[in-house]
């Protein structure tokens, strides 16, 4: 089953510190360098719940985009990249405190230089769907190419998805659900769903019901949640070790599409992305293990 990717790839520069960050001064980490890009992230994760993912993005052309495709082919995630002459490789500081909770300090590089002319229609051949990262969207260089893609895939009668990805760049909430109108399921955190309609709890989503098919809410510690015409159905977090937020959201969205993809039941396609975002959440970095 082949599902189309449009979203960032980089590399991630993942330091976990114990105590509070000295400003001005020196805080001892560990620090790992990993691959990264929610976009990346999905496609890998997608590829580990037994699909055939394509990931469409723009890379530099340096050292670290030549890492990145690597990567990801080795992994049998198919690049669909376009490759930049003159801006960088996406590059993020991830900083990780005891706790597991992470900041980051994203420089998208070539990723915000998407263009429509960077989403290949040739990529969407044979796929049953397209999961579009809302970096892209949020971004308002980016932003053509996320309305291109979600076009490109409606034309071609795929179902498609947007996580919404970050509260702090939902400035604009009007703006973002016009972008995301008509896509089949809409994935926000609880926090991402708050900044979208100005309400606490699940039960919130049944607002967005107009402009998504279904409204998938991850809510930590409390699981996730289907919101779709015929009510809402919840299933429970699995127990896991916090060590790395990174990436969490994007392991549960590859567990939830590809068991729903495969005709699954709301509750197991709830389950699934569960399951892979409590194992994301349980290492260092947020991509699965090779």
């Amino acid at each position: 089953m082949k599902v189309v990717v449009v979203g960032d790839a980089g590399l991630d520069v993942v330091a976990r510190h114990d105590g509070p960050v000295v400003h001005g001064g020196d805080t001892r980490a560990r620090v790992r360098l990993t691959g990264g890009g929610a976009g990346a992230n999905t496609a890998l994760w997608l590829r580990a719940a037994g699909t055939e993912p394509v990931l469409v993005g723009r890379i530099g052309d340096d050292l670290g985009g030549r890492a990145v495709r690597a990567g990801l082919e080795a992994a049998g995630v198919e690049c669909a990249f376009a490759v930049d002459a003159e801006a960088p490789t996406c590059c993020v500081v991830v900083l990780v405190d005891a706790g597991g909770q992470r900041s980051m300090l994203p420089d998208r590089g070539a990723n915000a230089r998407l263009s429509p002319a960077d989403i290949d229609a040739a990529a969407l051949t044979g796929a049953r769907h397209l999961h579009l990262s809302g970096y892209v969207l949020l971004d308002p260089s980016s932003r053509p190419a996320g309305l291109a893609a979600l076009t490109a895939a409606r034309e071609a009668g795929l179902t498609t998805s947007v996580d919404p990805q970050s509260a702090a760049l939902l400035t604009d909430p009007a703006a973002f659900l016009a972008d995301v109108r008509g896509v089949d399921v809409l994935l926000p955190n609880a926090v991402e769903l708050r900044a979208l309609t100005g309400q606490e709890g699940v039960e919130s989503a049944t607002r967005l019901l107009d402009t998504a098919g279904a409204v998938v809410v991850t809510t930590g510690l409390d699981g996730a949640a289907w919101v779709g015409p015929d009510g809402i159905v919840t299933v429970p977090a699995e127990p896991a070790e916090c060590v790395d937020s990174t990436g969490a959201g994007d392991a549960f969205n590859a567990g939830l599409l590809a068991a729903w993809l495969r005709g699954e039941s709301t509750e197991d396609s709830l389950r699934a992305g569960v399951r892979l975002g409590s194992l994301a959440v349980s290492r260092v970095g947020a991509q699965p293990p090779a």
